[in-house]
């Protein structure tokens, strides 16, 4: 059988991914500066603020929504919605739904993927 580059790493095979409270994170696939996974957030629950370093985000909602906000405001993320939250950018997401919320993540960047900090000045 030949080498295919092609690299699968099955739904139940994720390993857990960094913490934040509130978001239940796993990772897929990591390379070079691609890092790839899941996330999954219960009705009604807020996450603590937190950014992704040097890294820009893709967001895409496969069931349930996401609200994702800044000290700026709220965006919301329904079921095949795709967000981009830039690097560096300080938020915190929910779930303002009454069932559970999965979403597919794809960074891209170096450092921490998770960096967990106090409320923006401002934020509710």
């Amino acid at each position: 059988m030949p080498d295919i580059p092609v690299r699968k790493v099955a739904g139940q095979a994720l390993t857990p991914g960094a913490t934040t409270p509130g978001i239940v994170r796993e990772q897929a696939l990591v390379a070079g500066d691609l890092w790839s996974g899941r996330a999954r957030t219960e009705a009604g629950v807020t996450s603590g603020w937190h950014h992704h370093g040097d890294h820009d985000t893709v967001i895409y909602v496969v069931h349930g929504a996401i609200a994702v906000e800044t000290a700026d405001g709220v965006v919301q993320g329904d079921p095949g919605d795709f967000l981009h939250v830039p690097a560096h950018t300080v938020h915190r997401e929910s779930n303002p739904t009454d069932g559970s919320a999965e979403v597919v993540l794809v960074r891209r960047g170096t450092g921490p993927v998770v960096i967990n900090v106090d409320p923006p000045a401002g934020a509710g």
